[in-house]
């Protein structure tokens, strides 16, 4: 063997490569195996289409519990220390947390403190906030110190058994996360009602008043800044409005913008005696419809190949419900109804939109889909804040103030109804 070379030399007897001239002792390099035929598709070992499609669907789902799963815990363990801390620090010191777990907990908090010290040699902790063995706990752990102490948060909770329900709940899907299991839809939906309401009853409130109509969804809190202020798609007006009923989206308003076509999902899924409440309750409220007069509404039938005057009867039967309402009020200058005749683009409802809690449902008109068959798209109002990544300094960054400005200039150039 030349003096710069590796001698790898074969095998005992009874191998492929041995050879009576190996020296006693040698050690064998099996023989490299055709990478086509480890795992081409003649193995059984490659995935296909449907296989990776299976994959990227449930890691999304684990994604997504892992986002309201981590939440908790952190809201958690927040809480967990703010009650018990102020009762064991000032005697046990750094200790605090093992004199909290008791003699009933020694052995899970042992074993935090032992996975706190092996990430402290190997540099783990990024976060001088994380060194402390509350961190390293899990979340039954924190549960555990919890109904331990129940005395001591009792005064901060209704219902202890709600509590412990939603843990009970948050539990299941902590397993399948944990283990990489397949998380259905149903027990992701659940996961995420349980950890909204664990939330709610820790006290996180939320900074985002429209959440009371469209709750503030832990994803969106993390990336939704990556779609401006859009935090919600759906396909059409049915499956939003089976997630989220009229009553939630227009109840409560103070004012309501709405531009569009005949606005279906307001005058047919807002009760005529609701919406005069509403007004009465000081709502404000400009109602703009297209003009049933209009070529605009004769173009538009024939795109949808509906009957001559069918679209154009549908829009002027909605006004006139409208103007019934109107016509019930103490102050009808507080419901206002115009028609205008320009090409319609989009319906848009904006609730809410002169403040901080605005939302926002628009839809785009399609040449060959209805109202109720075209994409959705939600919207978070002005108080919502984005990353702006292509507007100008100063400038705000949604789609909202788009729309908001659409309408103001559309209501100026319309016409009253009588």
């Amino acid at each position: 063997m030349s003096s710069g070379g590796l001698e790898l030399p074969p095998g005992d007897a009874g191998h492929e490569g041995s050879s009576s001239d190996v020296p006693p002792g040698a050690v064998s390099l099996a023989r490299p195996m055709d990478m086509g035929s480890q795992i081409g598709p003649e193995s059984g070992l490659a995935w296909g289409a449907e296989a990776w499609s299976e994959v990227r669907t449930r890691a999304q789902r684990a994604g997504r519990a892992y986002i309201w799963l981590n939440l908790v815990e952190q809201r958690l363990r927040a809480v967990v220390a703010a009650v018990l801390r102020p009762v064991y620090e000032p005697v046990h010191g750094d200790d605090w947390v093992v004199a909290a777990a008791g003699p009933a907990g020694q052995e899970w908090v042992q074993r935090a403190v032992a996975v706190r010290e092996v990430s402290r040699r190997k540099g783990y902790l990024l976060d001088p906030a994380d060194d402390n063995v509350l961190s390293f706990l899990t979340l039954p752990q924190l549960r555990e110190l919890m109904v331990q102490h129940w005395p001591c948060f009792e005064p901060y909770f209704d219902d202890r058994r709600d509590v412990e329900l939603a843990l009970d709940e948050l539990e299941v899907t902590r397993n399948v996360v944990s283990r990489n299991r397949a998380l259905s839809e149903a027990v992701l939906g659940q996961a995420e009602r349980a950890s909204a309401r664990l939330l709610e009853m820790l006290g996180t409130g939320s900074d985002v008043p429209s959440a009371r109509r469209f709750p503030v969804d832990a994803v969106e809190e993390l990336v939704g800044d990556r779609y401006a202020d859009v935090v919600g798609v759906h396909p059409d007006r049915v499956r939003l409005l089976r997630q989220f009923p009229a009553e939630d989206i227009f109840g409560g308003a103070r004012r309501l913008d709405a531009i569009g076509i005949g606005l279906d999902m307001l005058v047919q899924n807002f009760s005529g005696r609701r919406l005069v409440r509403l007004a009465e309750s000081g709502c404000r409220v400009r109602l703009l419809f297209l003009n049933p007069a209009s070529s605009a509404v004769k173009r538009r039938e024939r795109e949808l190949g509906l009957k001559r005057g069918e679209l154009s009867r549908s829009v002027e039967m909605n006004i006139l419900h409208m103007r019934r309402v109107r016509a019930r009020l103490r102050d009808p200058g507080a419901f206002e109804i115009q028609v205008y005749d320009e090409t319609p683009r989009f319906t848009a409802y904006l609730v809410d939109g002169d403040g901080s809690d605005g939302i926002g449902v628009v839809q785009s008109y399609l040449r060959r889909a209805r109202g109720m068959e075209a994409p959705v798209l939600v919207l978070r109002g002005p108080g919502r804040v984005v990353r702006a990544t292509s507007a100008r300094d100063g400038e705000e960054a949604g789609l909202f103030p788009t729309y908001r400005e659409e309408f103001e200039m559309a209501w100026a150039d319309a016409r009253p109804v009588s």
